[in-house]
């Protein structure tokens, strides 16, 4: 769509044990945590994914805003307050109040942690995602933060269900890709000049994990990952690339610092 622009933040730099994110790897492994940021000719400012909320840059607020260790566990310690959404939109011009939309691949404390920074935006979730995060499983349950849901009965939500047009113009299209969550999402963008790509958000979280269909520790299925990942690389093999969250070298390939792909 002619006017589409996208571009993307850092919001959320971890450093955890690598086989947190990929099963039995070995070793620490730095992560971005990677926000879309994209401008719309009619529907404006649109979020996707939010990040780590900026209480993780004070360790005391940390522990307890995310839970005792949990911190340390994935390593946030050179996350600072200056990494979070709402920060990194001031300095590129925009203020919370601009964004119209935002747009969640799931609700886990990475991805939604600048939920309450946006209270004038439309939240768009998968509905089988949001009943989830607020009853988990005790196994999951570290990594659904319920302080990041605070507010989300002030929020205005749109709840979808499996793969969506947003705007019925073919510009953001959401494709429901279970598996690391029960209401998992990605995106797919269509640029004007660059035409069609895909953030997977979690997907993968490591390049490496995600071509050998190595699954995450943290993975709520990992039958439906596999078919989701199946999926994914179809659609590499039609053409469109695949961007995963927190990989390094997938986030260095897309456009930041002032970089916009139309």
């Amino acid at each position: 769509m002619a006017g589409l622009r996208f571009t993307v933040v850092d919001a959320g730099p971890l450093r955890p044990d690598k086989n947190k994110l990929v099963a039995f790897a070995q070793g620490t492994v730095s992560v971005p945590t990677t926000v879309g940021i994209i401008e719309h000719p009619k529907h404006g400012l649109i979020l996707w994914d939010t990040g780590v909320n900026d209480a993780i840059a004070d360790p005391e607020r940390g522990d307890a805003y995310w839970g005792p260790g949990i911190r340390d566990a994935f390593g946030a310690h050179g996350f600072t307050r200056e990494h979070a959404i709402d920060a990194q939109l001031k300095r590129l011009g925009s203020r919370p109040e601009d964004v119209r939309y935002v747009v969640y691949s799931h609700l886990h404390l990475d991805h939604a942690g600048g939920m309450s920074y946006f209270p004038n935006a439309v939240h768009v979730i998968q509905r089988e995602e949001i009943r989830y995060a607020l009853w988990p499983d005790p196994w999951t349950r570290p990594v659904y933060c319920q302080n990041d849901f605070r507010d989300l009965r002030k929020l205005e939500l749109l709840e979808i269900e499996g793969d969506c047009d947003l705007f019925e113009d073919g510009s953001l299209r959401l494709i429901k890709t279970a598996g690391h969550s029960p209401g998992h999402q990605s995106l797919i963008l269509n640029l004007p000049q660059r035409g069609k790509v895909c953030l997977g958000a979690d997907v993968g979280h490591q390049r490496d994990g995600y071509e050998a269909m190595v699954p995450m520790p943290w993975d709520w299925s990992t039958s439906a990952m596999s078919m989701t990942r199946m999926r994914m690389k179809q659609m590499e093999r039609s053409g469109v690339p695949v961007f995963l969250c927190h990989d390094a070298g997938d986030f260095s390939k897309l456009p930041s610092k002032g970089e916009f792909w139309e």
